[in-house]
Order: C-alpha cells, then structure tokens, then sequence
C-alpha cells in the first residue's frame, strides 16, 4: 500500500463498463473522482517536454504505453494485494491506448483505474475492520502456513476468496510478529483495529490532484527514477519543503509500500551523530518525548509521519524502527533522538590526524571529512573574499595538517551524497596540476568537458579517498578522476551510481523535474548505474541489495564515451595486488573487520528468505538462532578486543534503549575501524609515490 499523497472522498461504484472507442468508463452510485481542466493541459505538456527534453530518447507509443500501465498498476498496489485478475483483465484493453489519450491530455484511463483501487482498498479496510476479531480468535499458530516475502513477480488474486485468503496471511504474520515481540493479543488487536481505522480515514481523503500525482509519476518514472511531477502544493517553495524534511532529526525520508522508510541521514545531523538509525531503517511508531505513547504509522501518509517527528531544537522523538534486513515486524528496536538544527559549521569539512605505527616509528595521516560539496552562492555574488567552500575549506585544512607533520592525507567522502559540480571540479584541482576531471553528455549527444584549465600549484604527496555506497553524484566525479589519474588510491565500497543531471521546469500546473544530461569520467565510463569500484574494497556496511542507483526501477544504464586524453601521475595500478594482500593479511586478525565479514554473512542469508513461515514454533526457533549467532559474532569481536563477553542480546526495553543510546552517543570518540584501515592502506602505497617523485626530480 502507498498513502503518498492526501486523499479525501470514499468512493462505492459498479463494474466498469467500457464505451465504444474502448475507454473505460465507470458506472457509478457515487461521483467517482474526475479529472481537471487544467489537469489535462498540464499532461499535454508533460508528454511534450519528456518527449523533447529528456535525455533518453523514448517517444510516447503503444510500447510505452504498456509500459506505463504495468508502473501505474504497480504504483497503487506494489504487494499486488487489493486488484483481482478480474480488474487487470479488464485494464487490458487500455494497454495500447495511455499514449494516444495522453498526448490528447484525456486522463479518465487512469482517473478509473485508480477509481478501482480505491474501491478495493476501502472495501478491504472496511471489511478487515469488521471481521478483525473473529480472524484473530481463529489463527492457529501451530499450522504449517508460509506468507510469500516478495510479491513482484506473483500473480494477482484470481477472485475474492483467494484475495481474503492472501490478506488473512498478511494480518496472521502481523498477529504472530506483535506477538514474538511480546504483545498480548488484546493489544495487538487493539493496535492492528487502530492500524487500519487510521489507514481508512485516510484513504477516504482522496482528490483528484492526488490521482494525477500518481498517474503522471507513473508516466515519469518509466523514463528514469529521477525524473518527478511536483504538484503545485509540492513544488511551492520547493527549497523549503527540502529544508523541511530535513528539520528535526536530519534525515531524508520515502514512502515504501506501507512503511516510511528512511533514504539516508544528513551529515551531522542529530540521527547521524545519534549513530542508531541507518538507511533502509523503517519507521513504524513514533512518539513525542522521553515517555510519550507511541503512534504507530504504518500506512499513514508521508507527510504526517513527518509531521509527527519534526519539533523544536532541544526536544526528544522515539522512534521504533525495523532494521533493513529484518523480514517482519517482531524485530525491532527504539531509538530516542533529540531534535537539533544542523549547523552549518558542523556540515563543513572536518580534520583529524590518525597515527599509524610502523617500523618502528609513527606516520601521521590527515584525514579530511567532506560531508557535501557545498559552495555559498550568495556570498559569492556578493563579492566576499571570505566565501565558504569545500574546496577552500579542505585547502585551508589541508595546509594545515601537513604543517602539523601529516605525510599523507585522506579525502573521506563517505556519506557524501554530492553537491555542486563547479566543487567537485575545483576540489580535483587541488590534486592535478590541471586537466579535465569530466565529462557531460546531452540528450542531443553534445559533450562539454569541465576541469581544471590553468597550471598552478597542487598537492603531489600520497593520497587516498575513502568512499562508501552512499557516496553519489559529485562525490563520484571527484573519485573517479583521481582514480582515471592514478593520483591517489580509491578504497571503501562501490559508490552510489547516480551520474544523471536533473533540471526544474515550470509547467501550467506545478513543475516537472527531469534529467537533461549525464556524467562520464575522463576514462570515457558513466558513473551511472554501476557507480566508482574502488582499488581496495571494505565489507559493505550498506546492503547494495537495498541502497544505490541499481535497485531503481528504469535507472539509466552504464555507459561509455570517447575518453579525454590524460596523463597518470603515478604507477598506482601495478601496485594494487601487494597493496591488497597486505590489506588481507592486516584485516584477518582485525576483530572489527571480522566482524563486519560475519555480519554480512547474516544479512545475504535475510535476504535469501523468499517466504516467512506463520508457525509459532517455528519462528521463535529461528529468531532464538538468529539471536544466538549474533550473540555468538558480537561476543568474538569483544573478546578479541579484551572486552568482557555479553550474556545476551535482548534485554528490556528501556535497558536496551538506554544502552542503543549510550553507545550511539560513544560512536563517535571511538576509532573508525575503516579510516584507520585506510591510513594503513595509504602508509603502504606511500613508496609509490615517492618512488614517482624521485623520478620526477631526476628529470
């Protein structure tokens, strides 16, 4: 289910009927919701700027048009749980007809469809609610019954009984799951009645601006994922609603199904310093303060779950979440974070030096934390000659860490998720002494080249850049063209893979956000889709599985172009295979690195689970596992690092959130095992560049 969107009006109407020209038509005991005037005009120019402007080429036909039905059927009902084969059928005879009414800009195809979803989703919350009590007294927990994890590729129910069939397994694992966690039956009917008497009261809010939204958001996403209709409530004051979702606890949020799930977290934003939420979390209660009563949320609209978390510096939100690679509700933690502003110091680059032991001797590595590519804008226009940069500021930090002794420096762009183009370009700049950095392709195959176009002085000591799967766009760029140089070593994880360009266009009735270009390194290879793959990869904290441009429906392919012509400043690459064995070597008696090995381990074997069995025994059999191995990874890292050994994972409630809180808060005074890892891997390649440099002074 998606409750995206506000929605207002309940609707009750027969079979659809279909007219002449083979439109769909709805014969009705309600006024079904209808589309707008300037609904209409609107799609006309939506067709037409994505047929002229995108980047792909893809023209509106019977192809597309197919296309577009399945997205838009997917949309509204993605667990395929409220449609009956009965209504796709039906839906069939548009499938080579959206383009034609679309370019006409007649919406009723999609005004009915919706129509009927809405009419099954009310009839199934209306009648789940009445015959809740009864179906929970009846669930024998002893029956061998599995409920199908992933539904994407299920067929639809074929009729009523076997749609109540389905819907009855979903609520019995919702009943089992509250259960496992320690609900007692009356609570967890009284929640799951509340659960959906909330979901109705919202479905039954529904307008025609909300159909539209749905339906061109459909049409726009079959051309890539980033490219969006932004109704005029929306796209009002589109930088401050950004600004908006960020308020608070600093995290960007999406609706998922039912779920609000967590995208990613602000840098240095109270959740990220908190340490406990993570991308791909979700969000499944909240409640206001250290003791308030927790709402549960599931299904409810994004907007008001962001309601509920949003609040005034220095005031406490809970939030009980489900971690990304639990496959149902009884595993679940609370998190208590404190609302906050992000400062905009806190948001800047940020150094520290790391020193490593080696023969005999300390090395000392600076280390440049770049939360964004950030540049002042208006201070620029303004002419002041103090205007804040990443590039100036890791400049500035960078002298000054090397005149502290620093042998080496460390750009980490970890959770970098971009920023300005100009700073990725100017940043690179301040490792070559000049050259381009890359390369933009139009829709209409131009291709203009950015760099650094004037010799002047830059840093040629060891460098290395430290990169993870939630680095994206300019961070990318930056990656990898030190990468295409050879100009310094590139570790961590595959980045992100978002190498497209989007713009905002005005249209009649909100706007349309589209992509109009796409980035290429100098190397001639996209950064789209498959992203940077680093010299030396670390075990993924981020499942790829759930995280990255990969996991988007119709994102771009990769790529590639004719590569610019550049020179390397060091022999990196043949050096790669000694530098990844010492890096093996060191990290098989690293209890943290082990650790992180075992972990993902688990989480492959999660995601393998394509069905969840609804016996009790069963499941408390494989939870009990499941916590045991996990008892078992943590209590070998503590021991290999000389710390007492836990007795157990779960504790109460309040114990464990207060222990959740107190190690978040402790994260961060404790060594990054993955930086010191990277400083290790930079005092190794550190003969490469000295050998480079000594040859260069021979010349």
């Amino acid at each position: 289910m998606r409750f995206k969107l506000p929605t207002r009006l309940v609707l009750a109407f027969s079979a659809l009927a279909f007219l002449s020209s083979a439109s769909l038509a709805v014969v009705e005991t309600v006024s079904p919701l209808q589309p707008t005037a300037v609904q209409s005009q609107t799609a006309k120019m939506i067709v037409k700027q994505l047929e002229q402007e995108h980047y792909v080429n893809l023209k509106l036909d019977d192809k597309t048009s197919s296309l577009l039905l399945d997205t838009y059927l997917k949309t509204l009902d993605p667990g395929k749980l409220f449609f009956l084969q009965t209504d796709i059928d039906e839906f069939q005879r548009l499938r080579s007809q959206l383009d034609d009414e679309l370019k006409k800009g007649e919406l009723s195809a999609g005004f009915v469809i919706y129509n009927r979803y809405h009419k099954r989703l009310t009839e199934r919350l209306n009648k789940t609610i009445g015959e809740l009590p009864q179906m929970v007294k009846n669930f024998d927990f002893a029956a061998d019954e599995e409920l199908e994890l992933d539904r994407e590729d299920a067929k639809w129910p074929a009729n009523a009984r076997e749609a109540d069939d389905l819907w009855r397994k979903q609520i019995k694992n919702r009943v089992l799951s509250l259960k496992l966690s320690g609900k007692e039956e009356k609570d967890s009917l009284e929640l799951l009645l509340k659960r959906y008497a909330n979901q109705l009261s919202r479905v039954e809010q529904s307008t025609s601006e909300d159909v539209f939204q749905y339906y061109m958001n459909a049409l726009a996403s079959i051309y890539d994922p980033h490219t969006d209709y932004f109704s005029p409530r929306i796209s009002e004051n589109f930088q401050i609603n950004m600004s908006l979702k960020l308020e608070g606890i600093g995290a960007v949020l999406q609706s998922d199904d039912e779920y609000t799930k967590v995208v990613r977290l602000v840098p240095a934003g109270p959740a990220d310093k908190n340490g406990q939420l993570h991308p791909s979390d979700r969000i499944i209660a909240v409640a206001e303060g250290k003791n308030g009563e927790f709402k549960d949320v599931i299904g409810w609209r994004l907007d008001d779950v962001v309601d509920l978390i949003r609040g005034p510096k220095g005031t406490f939100v809970r939030l009980q979440v489900i971690p990304a690679v639990s496959q149902s509700e009884e595993v679940r933690k609370t998190i208590t974070i404190e609302r906050n502003e992000v400062k905009l110091e806190e948001q800047s680059a940020q150094k520290k030096m790391i020193q490593v032991y080696r023969d005999g001797r300390v090395v000392k590595v600076g280390v440049i934390s770049i939360p964004a590519f950030y540049l002042d804008f208006e201070a620029l226009r303004r002419g002041d000659p103090d205007f804040r940069s990443s590039t100036r500021d890791t400049e500035r930090l960078m002298k000054e860490l090397l005149a502290d002794g620093a042998e080496g420096i460390i750009i980490d762009l970890r959770d970098n998720g971009g920023g300005s183009l100009a700073e990725a370009n100017a940043l690179t700049g301040l490792f070559i002494e000049s050259g381009p950095t890359v390369q933009i392709r139009f829709a209409n195959a131009w291709v203009k080249r950015e760099g650094k176009r004037r010799s002047s002085d830059f840093y040629d000591g060891p460098l290395a850049v430290l990169i993870n799967r939630m680095s994206a766009s300019a961070s990318e760029i930056f990656a990898g063209a030190i990468q295409d140089y050879q100009r310094g070593v590139v570790i961590g994880n595959q980045s992100f893979g978002k190498g497209t360009v989007q713009s905002i266009n005005p249209l009649q009735h909100g706007q349309l956000k589209i992509t109009e270009s796409k980035f290429y390194r100098i190397s001639g290879e996209s950064t789209q889709h498959n992203g940077v793959i680093p010299d030396i990869e670390f075990p993924a904290i981020y499942d790829k599985e759930l995280v990255g441009e990969s996991t988007l429906d119709n994102a771009l392919p990769w790529d590639t172009i004719a590569p610019v012509y550049h020179h390397t400043y060091f022999d990196i690459n043949s050096e790669l295979p000694r530098l990844r064995k010492e890096h093996r070597k060191r990290v098989s008696e690293n209890p943290d690195f082990r650790f992180l090995s075992e972990q993902l381990e688990q989480m492959d074997e999660f995601r393998n689970v394509k069905k969840l069995s609804l016996n009790e025994e069963l499941r408390r059999k494989q939870r009990d596992e499941r916590r045991k191995l996990q008892l078992t990874i943590e209590n070998k890292r503590r021991v290999a690092k000389g710390l007492e050994p836990l007795a157990k994972l779960d504790e109460d409630d309040e114990e464990a959130e207060t222990k959740d809180s107190e190690e978040g808060e402790n994260k961060k005074d404790e060594p990054d095992p993955l930086l010191v890892e990277a400083s290790h891997i930079l005092v190794d390649s550190m003969p490469v560049f000295a050998k480079s440099q000594v040859a260069k002074a021979a010349r």
